[in-house]
C-alpha cells in the first residue's frame, strides 16, 4: 500500500471514530438527526438499511438469492420478481427493528429506481411508494451506480474528485466523481459485463458439479479454481487493443474462451457438462486476461485525467466497488497499477461492493444533504431499466489518443 492510502486510511479510522463516539455522545441528549431508509431491489438481493446524517449505519438486512439462481444457472428475472415480493416486507421491518427506529421517524426514504431487471426495480418502487404515500415522507429515487460509486465516501474519508472503476455482473464502468450526482463516463463495457462474463465460463466449465465449487457463485468458482491454476497454460487475445478509449469490451473475449473450452473438451475426450482435467488452467487464463482488460482501460483513464488536470495532482484516488471488485486477482493488479501512477485504491469492505440497502440509504443521505433530487410529489415516477451515469465524454477520450505503456508491462501489473 503506498503513501497515500496509508494517509487516506489513517483519516478513514480517525474520521469514523469521531462519528461513532459523535453518535453516542449525543444520543442520550437527544440530538436530532436526520434518518434515511435505503431500499434495494435492482437485481436479486432484497436489501434495506438506516443510515443517519453521520454516516452511521444503525440496521440493516438483506436476503440474497444466490441459491436459488445457483440452482436454475443464472437469473430468471420472473423468479427474481417473485422472490422479492416474497421478502421485501420482512427485509424493511427487520433493518428498521435493527435501527431502533419507525418510518415516522425517518427524513426520506431512497430506492434504487435504476438501471437493473425492470421487474425487480418494479417490487421496489411499488413497495417504497406505499410507504411514501402512507407516513407522507420525501422520496429520493437512486442510480444503483451512483450509490456503488458513493459508497466509498461511506466508509472512507473522501472528498471529490475521484476516479471510479465499477465493476459487477451487469455493469462495467470508468467515470470521475465530480460531485454527488456529478459524473464524466469516461467508458463502459459495450456488450456484456465482466461479472456476466466469468459466470458464463463458470456454467461452461460446469463448475457447479466440481466438489470445490458446488456451492459458490460463477466469478467465486473462478477466482477460488484460479488461484491453483497455471494461467500461462492458455493465452487469450485481449480485446480492443486496437482502440484508444476507455471501453471494454467481453463479449469476443468469451467466445474465444468457449472455443478454447471445447478444444480441450475434444483433446480430453470429455463431453460437454463434464469437468475438464485442466479446469484449473483455464479458470486462472480468464481470469488473467479479464483483468489486463481491466488494468489497461483503467490505465488510459488514469493518463486522461492527469494530461486534462481533470484530477488532483496529488492525493489522486482509484475507487473500485461493484461486485467484481471483491475480486483479490483484479483487485492485486488495479493496486500495482494504483501504486505505480501514486494513486490511492480504495475499495469499500466487500460486504458494501455487492448490491445493498446500505449504498442506498447512504447515496439517499447524500442527496437529501445536499438537496439533490428529494421528491416531495412522486407523481410520474417511473423505473428505468438502462439509465446512463452522468455526462459521456468517452469520445473526447478516444479522440485524445492516450497511448498506453506496452502489454508486457501491462500483464506484469496483472501478476
Amino acid at each position: 500500500m503506498n503513501s497515500i492510502a496509508k494517509s487516506l486510511l489513517r483519516s478513514v479510522k480517525h474520521s469514523r471514530a469521531a462519528w461513532l463516539s459523535s453518535s453516542s455522545a449525543h444520543s442520550g441528549k437527544q440530538r436530532f438527526r436526520r434518518l434515511v431508509l435505503g431500499i434495494e431491489t435492482s437485481c436479486d438481493d432484497t436489501g434495506a438499511a438506516v443510515v443517519d446524517d453521520a454516516g452511521c449505519v444503525l440496521g440493516e438486512a438483506l436476503h440474497s438469492q444466490n441459491e436459488v439462481h445457483l440452482q436454475t444457472g443464472g437469473i430468471i428475472p420472473v423468479v427474481a420478481q417473485q422472490l422479492h415480493r416474497e421478502n421485501i416486507e420482512q427485509v424493511v421491518e427487520e433493518a428498521l427493528h435493527a435501527s431502533g427506529v419507525s418510518v415516522p421517524q425517518l427524513a426520506a426514504i431512497a430506492t434504487t429506481v435504476k438501471p437493473g431487471l425492470a421487474l425487480s426495480l418494479g417490487v421496489g418502487l411499488q413497495y417504497s411508494l406505499g410507504l411514501v404515500n402512507r407516513h407522507q415522507k420525501p422520496f429520493i429515487p437512486i442510480h444503483h451506480m451512483e450509490a456503488h460509486a458513493l459508497t466509498i465516501r461511506l466508509t472512507h474519508h473522501l472528498e471529490f474528485p475521484f476516479l471510479v472503476l465499477l465493476l459487477s455482473g451487469g455493469h462495467c464502468i470508468l467515470a470521475v466523481a465530480q460531485g454527488v450526482s456529478d459524473f464524466l463516463l469516461l467508458g463502459q463495457s459495450i456488450d456484456i459485463a465482466p461479472g456476466d462474463m466469468l459466470d458464463k465460463v463458470a456454467r461452461r466449465l460446469s463448475l457447479i458439479k466440481h466438489p470445490e465449487c458446488h456451492s459458490m457463485a460463477g466469478g467465486k468458482a473462478i477466482e477460488h479454481l484460479a488461484q491453483t491454476g497455471n494461467r500461462e497454460q492458455l493465452v487469450f487475445r485481449l480485446p480492443m487493443k486496437q482502440y484508444r478509449n476507455c471501453n471494454f469490451s467481453f463479449s469476443g473475449l468469451l467466445n474465444l474462451v468457449n472455443n478454447a473450452i471445447a478444444q480441450k473438451e475434444r483433446e480430453e475426450g470429455v463431453q460437454k457438462g463434464e469437468i475438464l482435467s485442466c479446469v484449473k488452467d483455464v479458470a486462472a487464463a480468464v481470469q488473467h486476461a479479464v483483468a489486463v482488460h481491466i488494468i489497461q482501460r483503467t490505465y488510459r483513464a488514469m493518463l486522461f485525467c492527469t494530461k486534462n488536470s481533470i484530477l488532483p495532482s496529488k492525493n489522486a484516488a482509484l475507487v473500485v466497488s461493484g461486485g467484481v471488485a471483491s475480486n483479490q486477482y483484479i483487485r492485486k493488479g488495479l493496486q500495482n497499477l494504483a501504486d505505480a501512477n501514486d494513486f490511492a485504491l480504495l475499495c469499500p469492505p466487500p460486504r458494501l461492493c455487492t448490491d445493498n440497502g446500505v449504498m442506498i440509504a447512504w447515496n439517499g443521505m447524500e442527496r437529501l444533504r445536499a438537496g439533490l433530487g428529494v421528491l416531495h410529489s412522486t407523481d410520474g415516477i417511473r423505473y428505468e431499466p438502462k439509465a446512463p451515469l452522468g455526462i459521456d465524454i468517452s469520445k473526447r477520450v478516444e479522440e485524445e489518443s492516450i497511448k498506453v505503456p506496452t502489454l508486457k508491462q501491462i500483464r506484469w501489473l496483472a501478476s
